[in-house]
């Protein structure tokens, strides 16, 4: 997990005239960070596990139940939804690590190695995912409106299934990095205090390794989603100018939501993490204030990127109408009943047979989604 750690990195000694002239400098005391650190993320961390949980389970039911409805497969998942579906799963694999987080900064981390490599994983793993599957569904909606004559033997949901695969593989290999690195170790927490953490660990070179990182993370986990999604967006907005003023004004309420939700989530950690970056590579002179800020500011805004786990099932399901519709028939209609007039249903409505996913073009356009 990238959160900001306070670790010996940031034990500098602050540069003054009494240490120029040989006497020993004043170490950057870090004691209001870790008391900050035990009160702040156990709150939000657990906040946010039970609104994602909750929030992404209701999105994996609701959108297998619409679609064992209509009696399809696999292939007669939209596009929408399959991006959707995966989204949901690395959302609540996400949201699973933050419990073991929450209670480390409680206490310590106590679950051992194994489970701290582990966690690492899958927090860098579903985190890169996550938001590459957002920029996906925007690609999708581009192709769907901008380009809507000419790309139905792009848009079938067996592509779908292969552009996931290779999302969650690519994802897996940059995880590696938690695999190979993640450890647990003591950490000076001031006063001769030492608490346990889950934290990357590098033998040699921990700054360039560190930097190289941060940067690919700032690249991939950020800065290609969003200008994908900015471009996928810019083009759906020119081309809906054509459409009815309240279709217009529905559908540009719903682009504008998507970016701003994303980009106040995200933006602020990743200039956070850009400017530790700098100041590691000399470009930025630091000192005890600015790391400091920086480890509050880390801490901070990592959970207002976290809750954008919380934040996906609202903007992505409950937008759409059929989505409240198949939510409310869900939870009204007792199991019974509903097992009753399924059999009904089926005896007078032949079922529709699916022959491939590229020959069901109509059907990977319709999503419960919208």
């Amino acid at each position: 997990m990238e959160s900001a750690t306070p670790t010996e990195d940031y034990w500098t000694y602050e540069e003054s005239s009494a240490s120029v002239a040989g006497v020993v400098a004043r170490p950057c005391l870090q004691d209001d960070v870790y008391s900050f650190a035990k009160m702040y993320p156990p709150v939000v961390y657990s906040l946010i596990f039970i609104l994602a949980v909750l929030g992404n389970v209701l999105v994996l039911c609701v959108i297998t139940r619409y679609k064992i409805s209509q009696r399809g497969g696999i292939c007669a998942f939209s596009l929408t939804d399959t991006f959707l579906l995966h989204l949901a799963v690395s959302d609540l694999l996400l949201a699973f690590t933050l419990p073991l987080f929450a209670v480390q900064w409680t206490h310590e981390w106590v679950f051992g190695t194994a489970l701290c490599k582990i966690s690492g994983a899958l927090f860098s793993l579903n985190r890169y995912s996550g938001i590459l599957f957002l920029a996906c569904i925007s690609f999708d909606r581009y192709l769907a409106i901008v380009h809507a004559v000419g790309s139905g033997w792009k848009r079938n949901t067996c592509h779908a299934q292969v552009a996931c695969a290779v999302i969650w593989v690519v994802c897996l290999g940059l995880s590696g990095v938690d695999i190979a690195f993640k450890q647990v170790s003591e950490v000076g927490t001031g006063e001769g205090q030492k608490m346990s953490l889950c934290q990357t660990w590098f033998v040699r070179n921990p700054d360039q390794w560190q930097v190289g990182l941060q940067l690919i993370s700032l690249i991939l986990g950020f800065g290609v989603p969003l200008l994908i999604m900015l471009y996928c967006y810019i083009h759906i907005f020119k081309s809906l100018c054509n459409a009815s003023r309240r279709q217009k004004r529905k559908s540009l309420r719903l682009i504008i939501s998507l970016v701003s939700v994303f980009v106040i989530c995200w933006a602020p950690y990743n200039c956070f993490r850009l400017a530790d970056s700098l100041e590691k590579l000399g470009v930025v002179a630091g000192g005890c204030q600015f790391g400091r800020v920086l480890d509050l500011g880390t801490l901070i805004t990592e959970s207002v990127g976290l809750s954008h786990c919380a934040l996906n099932p609202l903007l992505y399901g409950f937008v759409g109408v059929r989505f409240r519709k198949e939510l409310l028939k869900m939870f009204t209609e007792a199991p019974g009943r509903r097992g009753l007039l399924r059999m009904n249903d089926w005896k007078e409505k032949k079922p529709k047979k699916l022959t491939s996913c590229s020959s069901e073009s109509e059907i990977t356009s319709y999503s419960v989604m919208v």
